[in-house]
């Protein structure tokens, strides 16, 4: 049985219909569907660790919008070059995002749309 198939269309909650994404673990499940869980699990901590510190949130953010440069990103953050190369360092070896050389400046964007959704809907929950 696939992790589809443990999906519930809707959940009973208090009395209300809710849609849902998430499998219904409440429900027995072959082990193949658990170490997948288990994997993608691990692979969404990674990814939470790696966009968790305020300095690479704000450089996401700035990121979401498009490409800039080492010094625009500096300027935003109001930091220092080095804070902000040690974190972007950090971003890059995760794989959110890339940079590219143009002349003495050097350009970053985002590499993974996934940091842009999250970012997106970090601002929904926490700046609206």
């Amino acid at each position: 049985m696939s992790l589809e198939d443990y999906r519930s269309d809707a959940a009973q909650t208090d009395g209300a219909r809710v849609s849902t994404i998430l499998p219904r673990i409440d429900e027995p499940m072959d082990d193949a569907t658990w170490k997948r869980i288990r994997e993608n699990a691990e692979t969404a901590s990674d990814f939470l660790k790696a966009i968790s510190h305020e300095g690479r949130l704000m450089i996401l953010c700035a990121l979401a919008n498009g490409e800039k440069s080492v010094t625009e990103i500096e300027a935003m953050l109001a930091t220092r070059q080095a804070a902000v190369s040690q974190q972007l360092s950090r971003l890059r070896l995760e794989g959110l995002v890339t940079a590219r050389r143009d002349g003495k400046q050097i350009y970053y964007r985002l590499t993974d749309d996934r940091a842009r959704m999250i970012i997106e809907r970090v601002y929904e929950l926490f700046c609206t």
